[in-house]
């Protein structure tokens, strides 16, 4: 498992250039097959637009990726797009950007610097995240330990899955680097007597 850069959820923005009508989405997305549910979508939506053109990156090195200008003169649209990805850092997304033609021809230059603010904007407004590999922990402890060992867990990862009955249980996701540490620290803060035990693995979302 690496690291990598997506967006905590979907957006969208809008804007206009010489009475053109740009709207740029940006949609979180896990392999091909959602991104192009999404990429249908929006068609579906704007299937009056001039053009829904489009980038995706999908995998943590961005393994699979495609791009497509959509009727716009080639080079325009699609791939500033998706250089804007890269730029970014980001994947596991998709950008949708839709015109609605004005009447006014913006020329190359200004379409390729049109698609890549749609993209751009669109990726901003989704708030950009890492996901980072974690370590997945449960642990148990009793009443009167929970209060003192609460906020260190939060100090220490996400709290995942509280569960309140004769003893509380807890899953917590640590970023995996320090997976050892936290099991050491507990350990040593409740005296041996909670034992985190390793549930498996996951990525976390960090700002």
């Amino acid at each position: 498992m690496q690291a990598y850069r997506t967006v905590k959820s979907d957006a969208v923005v809008e804007f206009t250039i010489n009475k053109s009508r740009f709207i740029g989405r940006c949609f979180k997305v896990e392999t091909e097959e959602d991104a192009l549910k999404r990429l249908e979508q929006v068609r579906k939506n704007h299937r009056d637009a001039t053009h829904n053109c489009y980038a995706y990156s999908i995998g943590p090195q961005g393994g699979a990726a495609r791009f497509s200008d959509d009727g716009e003169p080639g080079g325009t649209a699609g791939q500033p797009m998706m250089e804007t990805l890269r730029h970014k850092n980001v994947t596991n997304i998709i950008c949708v950007a839709t015109r609605y033609f004005g009447g006014v021809l913006l020329g190359a230059g200004g379409l390729v610097r049109a698609y890549s603010r749609a993209a751009a904007d669109a990726i901003e407004a989704a708030q950009p995240v890492w996901m980072r590999p974690c370590t997945l922990f449960e642990l148990n402890c009793d009443y009167s330990r929970w209060g003192m060992l609460e906020p260190l867990l939060r100090e220490q990862g996400e709290l995942q899955n509280v569960s309140y009955t004769d003893t509380v249980s807890v899953q917590i996701a640590v970023l995996q680097d320090r997976a050892n540490a936290f099991e050491a620290l507990v350990v040593d803060r409740t005296d041996g007597k909670v034992m985190p035990v390793s549930a498996g693995f996951q990525y976390g979302e960090f700002p």
